[in-house]
């Protein structure tokens, strides 16, 4: 009986400690690598911090933001539609992903070239001032 107590007890303490340091590394203060990009008031990121025919993945919110046009910003889900990984970068007007080198269009989510088949789905965002949040 003392061995399932204990073992119990074990369990417990590991889950604890696992639960802490999980909230602790979910944070978002500075560690992260969004650049600047603020938590206050759902702030995603600074119209500045967007290049013009580029954009910036958020991988800590699961999107990436775009500026196709001076001054039009667009959101889309950071997730690949062909298996799933993460999009790494924007360059040459497209978004990337690494795993598979599928490329979708920074103004619409379409695909530009394979094997994803799928969009990226958009993700709501509004611009206010120079900021930029959940919409």
């Amino acid at each position: 009986m003392s061995g399932v107590a204990r073992r119990t007890v074990v369990a417990a303490a590991g889950g604890a400690g696992l639960a802490m340091a999980l909230t602790a590394c979910g944070g978002g203060g500075d560690g992260g690598t969004d650049d600047g990009a603020a938590e206050e008031g759902g702030t995603l990121a600074r119209t500045g911090d967007i290049p013009v025919g580029g954009g910036k993945v958020l991988a800590d919110k699961g999107m990436v933001i775009t500026q196709p046009k001076a001054g039009e910003f667009k959101a889309f889900s950071s997730k690949c539609t062909h298996q799933g990984c993460a999009v790494s970068s924007v360059k040459d007007g497209a978004i990337v992903c690494p795993c598979h080198q599928s490329h979708f269009d920074i103004s619409d989510g379409s695909v530009k070239s394979g094997p994803a088949t799928a969009p990226l789905p958009p993700e709501p965002i509004q611009v206010v001032g120079d900021a930029i949040s959940l919409g």
